[in-house]
């Protein structure tokens, strides 16, 4: 899928490989030229991705090709064993989780798993859980702490499941349970945004003693279409919505509502997927040491300090 910042640099290269085609063709010495032609490649590509605009980000974040939750935890783990249901009502396809080691070191890994075809997409919910996946995550989460493991969340979600179904079966109540008890777990936490955090969607995995997003994610109440047709009553203004915002993961560091930034590979996580697994396995694992070195007592003070200052100011008389 090219997205439309994208086409400049996309006929370039299809101008390089043309003008190779022929060199080999005619057995012509074109290496000069194509050394010249791969340097613009280069520094256009460089130019556009640090100059994204928010809607820009918004739309890599959706990309088809970018890795879903499942492709980290197979990519990043070994021994990974998926575990299933909420022991209420079903096991929610939207929210996966389940046991997997990296380095030595088990984790529970649970997050939202999207679909990249009509097929996969309706098994997935499109990544909406409904309220049993959040109990699911809720049970995962639970049985970490008693077996004493950190947890780490992916997040990836347009936002909780908003039918009448969910809403009889307690969606706000399930996502606000979650809220309370991942305050008070034992274990470490590290959360990570790894496409869209939307709404009580995302932040009902999302309460850790370390919150990261990855370069091209977004973090908000609402999403960029749903805020312009809110506001505009129509989703053409969805590029002025984003901007107001400021949902990307510079803005989210620059307001301290997240830890850190993952950095991508020029273009996307989905250019250079055995770059951002090491990228982000290297992540967990350095942030983990860290929380591991505290007490259960000091991490749950420091992360509850951590959320109750958000939105806090202080004004001088």
């Amino acid at each position: 899928m090219l997205l439309d910042f994208e086409k400049p640099i996309a006929e370039l290269e299809e101008k390089l490989a043309e003008m190779k085609r022929l060199a080999t063709e005619n057995s012509v010495d074109v290496s000069e030229p194509v050394k010249a032609l791969e340097r613009r490649i280069h520094d256009l590509k460089i130019e556009t991705y640090r100059n994204l605009t928010r809607w820009q980000r918004v739309q890599l974040s959706r990309h088809v090709e970018r890795p879903y939750t499942l492709d980290y935890i197979y990519n990043i783990t070994s021994d990974f064993i998926e575990l299933f249901g909420d022991r209420n009502i079903a096991d929610d396809k939207a929210m996966v989780g389940g046991l997997g080691v990296i380095e030595g070191q088990t984790f529970m890994l649970i997050g939202q798993q999207k679909g990249r075809n009509t097929k996969e997409r309706q098994f997935r919910n499109f990544g909406m859980a409904n309220p049993e996946g959040y109990r699911k995550a809720l049970r995962l989460m639970k049985l970490a702490e008693k077996f004493n493991k950190p947890i780490v969340t992916f997040i990836d979600t347009p936002g909780a499941f908003p039918g009448i179904e969910a809403e009889e079966r307690g969606q706000a109540e399930a996502i606000a349970r979650n809220l309370r008890e991942m305050f008070m777990l034992r274990v470490p936490v590290i959360c990570i945004i790894i496409g869209e955090g939307a709404s009580g969607g995302a932040l009902g995995i999302a309460i850790g003693d370390r919150v990261l997003m990855l370069e091209n994610t977004w973090y908000s109440v609402i999403s960029p279409e749903s805020c312009s047709s809110i506001l505009w009553r129509s989703w053409n203004y969805k590029e002025q919505a984003a901007e107001a915002l400021k949902l990307t993961a510079s803005d989210m560091l620059a307001f301290k509502l997240i830890d850190g930034i993952i950095d991508e590979p020029l273009g996307g996580a989905h250019k250079d997927k055995p770059a951002i697994m090491q990228t982000v396995k290297q992540a967990i694992l350095t942030h983990f040491h860290e929380l591991n070195a505290l007490s259960p007592e000091e991490r749950i003070r420091l992360r509850i300090e951590k959320f109750a200052s958000m939105g806090v100011y202080a004004q001088q008389l």
